[in-house]
């Protein structure tokens, strides 16, 4: 058990070594098991977060998404987060002013993340495969830049359905209706 962690600790640590030393704009540390963001990560990236572009922290084991990570990769366009435990963002994620991708699949949401309504460059948000039964259809309405968002394989009830599609601009996929069984 020891021994697996700590080869999942240098894969993780020379990816980082990596993304630092080539000046990379992005930084993938999917499939690490991470159950948390590494504090010793923010240390270690300091001289290159303001160029981390895209991150994927997908399929790991994060139950959240702290304030200091939105915060200290700040010039993030493309952050891919399917395959966690995550039920909810941080407030801050409104301050993400360059982010245009957003994946959140494979996830907790029992509701849609309401702070994205606020991030004006999106153009992609990935929810599928969560637990989402309410869209906030009239803030989505308003988010200029949004070109797809994807709800396939959420539980979202017939009245979004017939509330969203005459409001948004942009692609909505869903997954196809359940016939309703005849009694």
């Amino acid at each position: 058990m020891q021994k697996r962690m700590g080869e999942a600790v240098a894969r993780v640590a020379r990816k980082v070594n990596d993304t630092v030393e080539n000046k990379a704009d992005s930084l993938d540390l999917a499939n690490c098991k991470l159950m948390t963001f590494p504090v010793g990560i923010y240390k270690a990236m300091r001289s290159v977060t303001e160029g981390i572009h895209c991150i994927s922290l997908a399929n790991n084991e994060l139950k959240s998404l702290t304030t200091r990570f939105v915060t200290t990769f700040s010039q993030l366009r493309e952050l891919n987060l399917a395959g966690n435990y995550l039920h909810r963002l941080p407030e801050e994620v409104t301050s993400l002013l360059h982010l245009r991708a957003i994946n959140l699949s494979r996830n907790r949401f029992r509701r849609f993340p309401e702070p994205l309504a606020a991030v004006a460059t999106l153009e992609t948000i990935d929810l599928e495969e969560n637990e989402i039964t309410e869209v906030p259809a009239e803030k989505l309405a308003s988010m200029a830049s949004l070109k797809s968002l994807n709800l396939r394989e959420n539980p979202v009830g017939p009245e979004v359905r017939l509330l969203v599609r005459p409001l948004v601009p942009f692609d909505l996929l869903l997954s196809p209706e359940e016939p309703i069984p005849k009694a």
